[in-house]
């Protein structure tokens, strides 16, 4: 794929990711209004981490990062009709897998809530992730088929699929739970069985979609096949590899329970708000690299590889530099305006997400890295390398994790266990981008620097301008409108003050035209 069908692809996953990080968005605004930062908002996030994790390492990250490579080259080289043959008893393999992992985790979690002494706190969280844990299967699945579909290079369907999870979790708020009582408790099970039924959803969906590209939709548990040998050889540490960050994330939210019942549910809030332009462009962006990584691999196209991770890295630069500097400046006034509406979320909750916020903000163009890094060592059909970065970055998290829940005050720890999850990334990228220079000769790291000394230095700029609107804009319309119309206009007066900056300042970079020609296109 060239740089604008790359850029083009991308905007297509883009736009529904966005689509369904707005919707996410909302789902995470009602879920503030009736939990908080309350110990059953905590229980409920950390018992949703669990299958998440999983998906990363079984679904998206691994199935994806091992499957599209054999996929694409066995539909290179043997046609269709083998390839088909090799995702039916992929397919069959991994239904049979994950449905005994699901069964071994409900059957845990109902064990674990009899322990003798075990915490409130853990029972709660234990009986949630007894419910959601099938999710497991649901979500994997979805997860394969959506790795199908990328690598016919048909992105729209899958990535329209996630937003259903929201969809459904919004509806069951807003409709089932006026039904079912004001029981908070109650209402958590709610949510967690529309999990469930959000998992399956996003499975129906890709199935028109697949029998378009002719799917036979048939199981196969003939299993002695070379490439499926292949396939999950190289999805073993893939699975460990590409989920390094949720690693870090499970640990952060595991050991955040000990800090206190509020804290888990304030990193899950900060969290989200990085994860909305971190989806929106880079993980749409990592989405249509594997297969052109594949691709280039396939045909030994070592030029156009190299090219591709100069102008990826280029690009997220440019966007997510001035997104980090935006949410430093304005992290208090994001946080307030998004999710303090009264109900359970109130100016304590605020205080403590945008801490956690600010210090997660960085890891924008880390976590930016990743999803040009990690797909271009898979393509290459080397998972060993990431896996052993990312086990050392999550042994440095831990470490981490452990000297600032020990040295920094109570309401900072949570914080300093988002700048841990930060540092720990930014370490294995260093060292990933380091091996890759050594693979893939020549990349222009040098023009690279300077693209994002340049982003950075008109961020800082448009920082300076959006806070100052925010600043001096705030005491004079909350004199004059109500507070919550006040808190919106003010964020909408900073995030456009800073964004006409950032254009004006990089409106002749190679970057800005790169992005213009493409969307145009």
């Amino acid at each position: 794929m060239k740089s604008g069908q790359i850029l083009r692809s991308a905007g297509v996953v883009g736009s529904f990711t966005l689509l369904s990080r707005g919707l996410g968005m909302l789902r995470d605004v009602i879920i503030a209004y009736y939990f908080g930062t309350s110990l059953l908002a905590s229980a409920f996030f950390v018992a949703f981490t669990i299958p998440n994790l999983f998906r990363r390492l079984f679904g998206e990250g691994a199935l994806s990062a091992a499957f599209i490579p054999v996929f694409v080259e066995t539909r290179t080289r043997q046609g269709d009709k083998a390839a088909w043959d090799m995702a039916s008893k992929v397919v069959t393999l991994a239904a049979a897998t994950l449905s005994t992992i699901a069964i071994l985790g409900v059957l845990a979690f109902s064990i674990g809530t009899k322990l003798p002494g075990i915490s409130e706190k853990w029972v709660v969280t234990f009986d949630l992730a007894r419910v959601m844990f099938p999710y497991v299967l649901l979500i994997c699945m979805a997860a394969l088929s959506m790795a199908v579909l990328n690598s016919f290079k048909h992105f729209a369907t899958s990535a329209f699929a996630p937003c259903l999870l929201n969809l459904i979790l919004i509806i069951t708020m807003l409709a089932v739970f006026p039904l079912i009582g004001e029981k908070p408790v109650n209402q958590a099970m709610a949510l967690s069985w529309a999990v469930l039924l959000a998992g399956a959803a996003q499975f129906a969906i890709q199935m028109p979609a697949l029998k378009r590209f002719g799917c036979p939709f048939k199981f196969s548990s003939r299993w002695n096949d070379p490439r499926v040998k292949e396939m999950l050889l190289l999805m073993g540490p893939a699975a460990l590899g590409m989920a390094v960050t949720q690693f870090n994330v499970l640990i952060d939210r595991l050991l955040a329970m000990w800090i206190g019942g509020w804290a888990p549910a304030a990193l899950f809030y900060s969290e989200r708000l990085i994860y909305l332009p971190l989806g929106v462009i880079a993980t749409a962006m990592g989405t249509v690299l594997l297969p052109a990584f594949s691709t280039h691999a396939a045909e030994e196209d070592a030029e156009s590889m190299r090219e591709t991770i100069n102008q990826a890295l280029r690009h997220l630069a440019f966007i997510m530099t001035p997104a980090t500097l935006g949410l430093l400046a304005l992290a208090p006034i994001i946080i307030q305006t998004l999710l303090e509406w009264g109900g359970s979320f109130d100016a304590d909750s605020t205080l403590l997400s945008a801490r956690a916020l600010m210090f997660y903000a960085p890891g924008l163009v880390v976590f930016s890295a990743a999803k040009v890094f990690v797909p271009a060592f898979y393509a290459m059909k080397d998972t060993k390398t990431p896996v052993k970065i990312g086990i050392f970055s999550v042994a440095l998290n831990l470490v981490m994790n452990i000297i600032f829940i020990l040295t920094l005050p109570e309401y900072w720890k949570h914080a300093g266990m988002a700048f841990s999850t930060v540092l720990a990334e930014l370490a294995g990228m260093a060292i990933l981008g380091r091996i890759l220079t050594r693979r893939i000769k020549n990349i222009q790291w040098r023009q690279i620097a300077g693209s994002f000394l340049r982003s950075l230095l008109c961020a800082v700029v448009m920082a300076a301008a959006a806070w100052s609107a925010a600043y001096y804009s705030q005491p004079l319309l909350t004199g004059y409108l109500p507070a919550k119309i006040a808190q919106i206009t003010v964020l909408a007066l900073a995030l456009g003050t800073g964004a006409l900056t950032y254009l004006i300042l990089s409106f002749k970079s190679t970057e800005f035209r790169e992005i213009r020609s493409a969307l145009r296109r």
